[in-house]
């Protein structure tokens, strides 16, 4: 089977001009797609926007924070007017959790951007593109989440962030399914400037003394594939392959690609509200600490 290629579509990255987000704008670009690359720093944009036109393809840029709602609506406007209205959103931007951070140690100004860097960007840029593509019938998100959101990695914002990109995006793949809008899901693995240095070897090293990660994830942490291999996932996210794709929380680190099954409940244990008393607190310690 051939390639897809994206000619005609408009795509919007954000966070495109670094790690993931910049392999991903590359790779879509090369595909066919008119790319708007955001990111927070004009020189980065200017430059990423440069090396993707430079074999002949086509980009525009767009610089600032669409953490910020009137930012957000901006960057869309300005990807309909150099594209056309945009086809797909891919959103990319994240920050680092403060080294060492945890819940004994954050501040609220420092969860609270945390919150505004993951969640509030995706909520915005997905507010102001959503109802474009649902009047076109038509459209393609993928978010970015993180194997952090499990916990396994410490922190407070950065997995809470991502926890709620999750839940955010499976709404949104819900409620917009009847208008042929998709919306997927990404926890990626890579090399970034998120996951290189001493201060983020220094973490690994201590979440693996405290029991939080196994050896074998250890070794995958520091020993994670360079952005072109992830950058597939999305492109095939936004693809007309995966048309009856929607609401999956994926994984592609290297060479792994996995899902995350959606969460159901196990029973255990089950009494009639009308005919019986409430459970007494030793019998649920039978059930859920037994």
């Amino acid at each position: 089977m051939s390639e897809p290629r994206l000619d005609g579509r408009s795509a919007v990255v954000v966070g495109g001009t670094r790690g993931i987000g910049r392999a991903v704008s590359e790779l879509l670009a090369a595909l066919g797609a008119a790319v708007t690359v955001n990111g927070r720093d004009e020189t980065a944009v200017q430059q990423s926007v440069a090396a993707i036109r430079e074999p002949g393809h086509t980009a525009a840029g767009f610089a600032g924070s669409p953490s910020d709602e009137g930012t957000a609506a901006a960057l869309v406007d300005a990807a309909a007017v150099a594209h056309g209205e945009p086809d797909i959103l891919v959103n990319c931007a994240g920050i680092a959790e403060p080294v060492a951070s945890s819940i004994l140690s954050v501040t609220g100004a420092q969860f609270q951007e945390l919150i505004d860097a993951h969640l509030g960007t995706v909520f915005h840029t997905c507010r102001a593109i959503a109802p474009r593509m649902v009047a076109r019938g038509a459209g393609a998100i993928v978010n970015t989440s993180s194997f952090a959101f499990l916990g396994d990695y410490g922190g407070t914002g950065y997995p809470a962030g991502k926890g709620a990109v999750n839940g955010l995006t499976m709404a949104i793949a819900a409620e917009l399914a009847e208008h042929g809008v998709r919306a997927n899901v990404v926890c990626p693995g890579a090399k970034t400037r998120l996951s290189t240095g001493p201060d983020y070897e220094q973490q690994i090293t201590d979440l693996n003394r405290r029991g939080l990660l196994d050896d074998a994830s250890t070794h995958g942490a520091r020993d994670v594939a360079p952005p072109e291999y992830v950058a597939p996932l999305y492109a095939y996210l936004v693809s007309d392959l995966a048309s009856a794709v929607s609401g999956q929380i994926l994984i592609g680190a290297g060479g792994f690609v996995g899902r995350f099954d959606r969460p159901t409940p196990t029973l255990l244990g089950y009494r009639d509200h009308h005919d019986t008393a409430p459970w007494t607190l030793a019998e649920l310690h039978g059930m859920v600490g037994g």
